[in-house]
């Protein structure tokens, strides 16, 4: 299916190693803080993920962020999670997001609302992050809404899901993503690596089925700035192993000189990742820190001259694009 207006898409179809990032919204009525993290990412990234009320808590919304970042010249990554929405709601955000000129769009389960700021909040899930894919799928390619009604025009969406490589049980990660490659993702974000051998391993795996052919495996990667995140990420993160050499390494380098240690962490992973076959960019995420990513970038020795070619118009053209 062709989708048109995505900068991400341009560059992921010419085979390039693409880097996208992650922005968090603000708690508050107020687009300022994503329109300036957006103007500060742009030339650096190929696209940036808007996340939906990460961690349970309330924030702008995904779409709206989306369209923030399409006002700015970037092009949007519209996360979805199953956790506050049914299948209506779902189906009337992805055709409103391609209405209004996003294109991509990740699909994903979502944190229980338990660890958020609503713990009593009755959780949707009504349906998993598989389902999610095959309904976008099928909105896009059939023109066809669950209920069976048909849908003109379908809306003109790139597909994406995540992928946890370290998650128990680790031997099940790859046979759990082919699921969704076949019910229609076309690029995967996996969690955050920090041991690039384990990743290698699961790698292999992926390509042992062929994945790496039918879809795009976008690697995690992000810096650890401060001891009490690196313990954050060792006992309360589930799946995401920091092993014991990189952990020690980061102590090692003291209080002051910890954020520079996890910047040279992340840009000696990056070239490890990009020699391992199959992977088709990086993303990053830097939780509050998203200053960093342009650094992260400039350390890894990626190609930048690229970024400003990909990045997609104001709204106005995004929607004549499309």
């Amino acid at each position: 299916m062709i989708v048109s207006g995505s900068g991400l898409v341009e560059a992921l179809r010419a085979g390039r190693f693409v880097v996208t990032a992650e922005l968090g919204p603000p708690r508050g009525a107020d687009t300022d803080v994503v329109r300036k993290k957006g103007r500060a990412l742009r030339g650096w990234v190929d696209a940036v993920n808007i996340t939906d009320n990460q961690g349970g808590f309330v924030r702008l919304s995904s779409l709206a962020g989306s369209l923030v970042l399409l006002d700015e010249g970037v092009d949007p990554v519209m996360q979805l999670t199953a956790r506050d929405r049914n299948r209506i709601a779902l189906q009337s955000d992805l055709v409103s997001a391609a209405a209004l000129g996003v294109r991509n769009v990740l699909l994903l389960s979502g944190d229980h609302p338990s660890y958020g700021d609503h713990p009593d909040a009755k959780p949707v899930f009504d349906l998993d992050s598989t389902q999610m894919v095959w309904t976008a799928r099928n909105l896009r390619d059939h023109g066809q809404l669950l209920s069976g009604r048909s849908l003109d025009p379908p809306p003109d969406l790139h597909i994406g899901a995540v992928e946890n490589p370290f998650a128990p049980p680790v031997g099940f990660r790859a046979r759990r993503l082919a699921k969704k490659v076949r019910a229609g993702a076309e690029y995967v974000q996996t969690q955050l690596v920090f041991d690039v051998g384990a990743f290698a391993g699961w790698m292999a795996e992926v390509r042992d089925l062929g994945l790496h052919e039918r879809a795009h495996i976008i690697a995690g990667i992000g810096p650890i700035v401060s001891p009490q995140a690196l313990e954050h990420m060792r006992t309360k993160v589930p799946g995401v192993h920091v092993p014991d050499a990189v952990a020690t390494r980061l102590l090692r380098a003291g209080t002051e000189g910890f954020t520079e240690e996890a910047l040279r962490v992340c840009a000696e992973s990056i070239h490890r990742i990009r020699a391992i076959e199959g992977v088709s960019g990086i993303h990053l995420m830097a939780f509050g820190r998203e200053h960093l990513i342009p650094e992260i970038v400039d350390r890894s020795g990626l190609d930048r001259s690229r970024f400003d070619m990909n990045a997609c118009g104001s709204r106005e053209r995004s929607a004549d694009a499309g």
